[in-house]
């Protein structure tokens, strides 16, 4: 157990970020200023690179929150025992309510930096206490489960990388549909990039249609190439005559997925669903996509073969890794931002090429710091090890199911995250499988 000492050493903990990664770094200090400065002055090599605070705050004990926040959001980290973490606005959220409402938390730090002259000034500010707010922590912490701003543009190149991995027989005759948030102009400059790659590529894949629904707020995301407030559905049709195509504005259709006109068209006409549906919306996407019984290649969080929520699709064969990662999106002011997201698919894949990650070995030969058991006697292992002789449910991280360990002879037998549990803390989410046979 960690003790605080009381000191008269102020202690700080911050979420820091580069201006060239979405990542972000979680770290302590004694001195927010000159830790600052380290960091602009030591790390970076180029002038376009900058480091800014996210978040400061004053704590008790900085090492205490610090260990409590890597109990926590150890799934979220990059590497295991490192302090860069995934980066989006609801991950942001989550990561600042945490620390706000942990025990030794003080109050909150404002920087204002003046880059000019690269100095920092700390404004003291007092935070409103739930019950001024009116909030409950419970209804905080929920609030922080919903990402309210997850609009991640797929680019070009990491479509192109992917769909040129399937069979091009695929597509031939199919009606693809991409249903979220698309727009298709006449300038392919303007084209979001999935309607793109396929009416660029239309006839190589011999596709028969292609239709996509756009659907926009009250700002429109995409407000340079569309009028505000526009919802419409788009269709390119192979005719004997060439290409037919049309934009429709149906009255009252607000070009959401779950809207009746699009679950109609995802029902009646398409055979292949591709896009990248919002994070945030992934649970109601993949339950109703999957219900259509249709093919689909989509983009989602790269944990969700270890979310509750997704595990019995992994589970049931209903769903599966595709070939790629992809961290890097566009903003909808077109900045490179990372995120961690997946492809992932029901059409079948042969030879995977991420086979050879896995390290299927005898359990004596897997190397003792990647093999261990938790309280409950469950064997947990790392670094893609998976033990060929044994006979029990064991526990692995998402990256094993990612690289086809589900296509190897091996089953998921519990539909929700396993939690271990070593000397009584929580460890990283995890998924238990077992070899040759479902319990």
């Amino acid at each position: 157990m960690i003790e605080t000492i009381k000191t008269n050493i102020k202690e700080y903990i911050y979420i820091v970020q580069s201006s060239i990664t979405s990542k972000c770094k979680i770290g302590k200090t004694n001195d927010l200023e000159k830790h600052l400065k380290e960091y602009n002055n030591i790390t970076d090599k180029s002038k376009d690179n900058n480091y800014q605070y996210l978040f400061t705050c004053q704590v008790l004990n900085m090492t205490i929150v610090k260990y409590d926040f890597e109990e926590k959001f150890s799934i979220m980290q990059e590497e295991t025992y490192r302090e860069i973490y995934f980066y989006n606005s609801g991950l942001f959220k989550e990561y600042v309510n945490f620390i706000k409402f942990h025990k030794m938390f003080i109050k909150e730090i404002f920087i204002k930096t003046d880059k000019p002259k690269q100095t920092t000034k700390i404004i003291k500010k007092t935070i409103p206490s739930l019950e001024e707010r009116g909030l409950t922590y419970r209804e905080v912490m929920q609030q922080a489960q919903n990402i309210d701003n997850d609009e991640f543009y797929t680019r070009y190149e990491d479509i192109e990388k992917e769909l040129k991995m399937y069979d091009k027989k695929i597509w031939k005759d199919k009606c693809v549909f991409c249903n979220c948030d698309d727009v298709v102009d006449n300038d392919d400059r303007n084209t979001s990039a999935f309607p793109l790659y396929f009416l660029l590529n239309f006839k190589e894949l011999g596709l028969k249609k292609l239709i996509c629904t756009h659907y926009s707020d009250k700002v429109d995301l995409f407000e340079q190439w569309t009028e505000r407030g526009e919802k419409y559905v788009y269709m390119r049709e192979f005719t004997l005559n060439g290409y037919k195509e049309f934009k429709d504005y149906p009255e009252g259709y607000t070009g959401s997925f779950e809207a009746p006109l699009s679950l109609k068209i995802l029902n009646d006409k398409a055979d292949i669903v591709c896009t990248n549906p919002p994070f945030s919306k992934a649970i109601g996407y993949w339950k109703l996509v999957i219900e259509s019984g249709k093919n689909f290649i989509i983009i989602s969080n790269i944990t969700n073969a270890i979310n509750s929520a997704f595990i019995p699709y992994f589970k049931n064969n209903q769903v599966w890794a595709g070939y790629n990662e992809v961290d890097w999106f566009l903003s909808p002011k077109k900045e490179l931002i990372r995120a961690a997201g997946f492809w992932y698919t029901n059409i079948p894949i042969n030879d995977r090429p991420k086979y050879k990650q896995l390290k299927i070995i005898p359990l004596k030969e897997i190397p003792e710091k990647h093999k261990k058991y938790d309280d409950s006697n469950t064997l947990l292992v790392d670094n893609c090890y998976i033990p060929s002789d044994y006979k029990k449910p064991f526990a692995v991280s998402t990256r094993p199911i990612l690289n086809g360990l589900l296509e190897k002879g091996y089953k998921i037998v519990q539909e929700k995250t396993y939690a271990p549990y070593i000397n009584g803390k929580c460890k990283f989410a995890r998924v238990l499988v077992q070899k040759g046979k479902t319990l």
